[in-house]
């Protein structure tokens, strides 16, 4: 299956994620991009690594059909780096914070890294 992409920076991100749409965001990712994420359960020596379009888009269906709101606070772009802030609610309450640094190639997104931590 071909999926379209899309080049990405601060305003594209920004609607994507606080409107949940994973088809959008997965858009924006090279084929052979990387997503790490480091947090409580997958520490800086054992990120979790997420590999590729097709893995990065099951992440982003699983993400954005949960039932919580998203808001990307701030974002910074210089060259080929974008960055940004997310602060994330459940509906009980339950804060998500997440900060994401991203390495772009020809405007998609090629290596992100996201550190983010939650309410317990």
């Amino acid at each position: 299956m071909l999926t379209k992409t899309h080049a990405v920076d601060g305003p594209a991100i920004k609607k994507a994620i606080e409107a949940r749409d994973g088809k959008m965001l997965s858009s924006f990712y090279a084929d052979d991009a990387l997503v790490r994420v480091i947090d409580r359960n997958n520490p800086p020596s054992k990120p979790r690594e997420i590999r590729g379009r097709a893995a990065i888009t099951t992440f982003w269906d699983d993400i954005c059909s949960r039932a919580m709101t998203h808001k990307v606070d701030t974002t910074i772009a210089s060259g080929d780096s974008l960055a940004f802030t997310q602060a994330c609610a459940y509906p009980d309450g339950t804060k998500v914070f997440a900060a994401a640094m991203l390495e772009l190639k020809n405007g998609q997104i090629a290596r992100q890294t996201v550190v983010q931590a939650w309410d317990e």
